[in-house]
């Protein structure tokens, strides 16, 4: 498309330091019927908001369940998101949660905001104050489920707090120990190694098939007695039945979590966050820069930043066109009638990604390839 104009359906609230990055030409709002873009925070993103027009869906944040990434695989799509981006603004709520799971504050100031007025409230008060004793977080165990950008952070908080860090990542191989800012943490191979030493766990995983559910009774009987959990993840990652089990019988003294939901809602033991954890001023306005960056970027260029979908890709143009090409299938670009300058192929499953950059004449080329790939694009 050049110079062309873009269309951006905005399906959230998108922080307007994003906003201010699309170049002029590009026209973003809420109400757009054929946009090659959607910037999005937590609006389902399903087939029937994906015009045949789309090219790519940004996802302002790092999760991506709300977004029918098939669909968008098998149409070509591009699926962005922003990993990082509010590290800091969940990492802090994870450790607010701690502090609340521990020294039972809420129960603490639900009691207070209860209490009448007169001479004796503060002799009421001390002698009240007994029901809401809590341990320390000093010397205690923190398990810490995921090691990317967000439980790296906690780790590191954690063990300036004076606590032990022992955690697991899929991604980490080893059962050595990670130096964590002149500390140590330890790095276990299994979940089950991480909740049979743990005080206090939390998850920083995404929903997929092996962690829903992770949170059961089969792995709460290798915990601690009285272990505390944090999940700012995904409620998914709960077995809400077990949980309530878990909780009445005091396996699990507190379990406090970013996603209310009907089946917890009310239940003693539960601390219920209305989805907090990336919201902060300064946590929106990082995922919107990220997210436009990288649509532009590929809208422009075709190269492919934190896509969930397709394989990550960049190139520094070099020649008077650029070819995109999204293909379900191996080719050879010999096969093309063009004549490269540079090119660079990258796969993710079964999904083929190419840039070429070429001197070459390619009026013809989209109409002719049309049939053969998923999508073409001449930029």
């Amino acid at each position: 498309m050049g110079e062309d104009m873009y269309h951006i359906l905005l399906k959230n609230k998108i922080s307007q330091a994003g906003l201010r990055l699309l170049p002029a030409s590009y026209h973003c709002s809420e109400d757009i019927k054929q946009a090659e873009a959607i910037l999005v925070r937590s609006a389902p993103i399903s087939e029937d908001v994906l015009p045949q027009t789309m090219l790519a869906v940004a996802r302002c944040g790092a999760g991506v369940n709300n977004i029918s990434i098939p669909v968008c695989t098998q149409r070509g799509i591009a699926v962005f998101n922003t990993p990082g981006a509010n590290a800091n603004a969940v990492k802090e709520l994870t450790l607010a949660a701690l502090f609340l799971s521990s020294r039972k504050i809420v129960d603490g100031i639900q009691w207070v905001n209860g209490l009448e007025k007169g001479d004796d409230l503060s002799a009421r008060v001390e002698k009240g104050k007994g029901k809401f004793v809590g341990p320390e977080l000093l010397g205690k165990t923190l398990g810490i489920i995921g090691l990317g950008a967000i439980g790296k952070e906690v780790a590191r908080t954690a063990v300036a707090l004076g606590m032990k860090v022992v955690a697991m990542d899929e991604r980490i191989v080893s059962d050595t120990v990670t130096s964590v800012k002149g500390d140590w943490m330890q790095i276990v191979s299994t979940m089950q190694e991480v909740y049979q030493v743990s005080d206090y766990i939390t998850a920083h995983v995404p929903l997929t098939p092996e962690t829903k559910g992770m949170f059961c009774q089969a792995n709460f009987a290798c915990m601690k007695d009285g272990v505390r959990i944090i999940n700012m993840s995904r409620g998914e990652l709960v077995n809400e039945k077990d949980m309530i089990a878990a909780l009445e019988s005091q396996k699990v003294a507190c379990y406090v979590t970013d996603f209310v939901s009907n089946g917890l809602l009310g239940v003693q033991g539960v601390i219920g966050i209305p989805h907090l954890g990336a919201s902060t001023p300064e946590a929106e306005d990082n995922c919107a820069v990220m997210a436009v960056n990288q649509v532009v970027d590929y809208l422009e260029n075709g190269n492919i930043t934190n896509s969930v979908n397709f394989p990550a890709i960049t190139m520094e143009r070099c020649g008077k066109h650029r070819i995109s090409i999204v293909s379900g299938h191996a080719f050879s670009v010999s096969s093309l009638p063009i004549v490269p300058k540079a090119m660079k192929v990258e796969s993710k499953g079964e999904m083929i990604y190419a840039l070429i950059d070429t001197d070459s004449d390619v009026t013809i080329l989209e109409a002719f390839l049309r049939e053969t790939f998923i999508k073409i694009r001449v930029l």
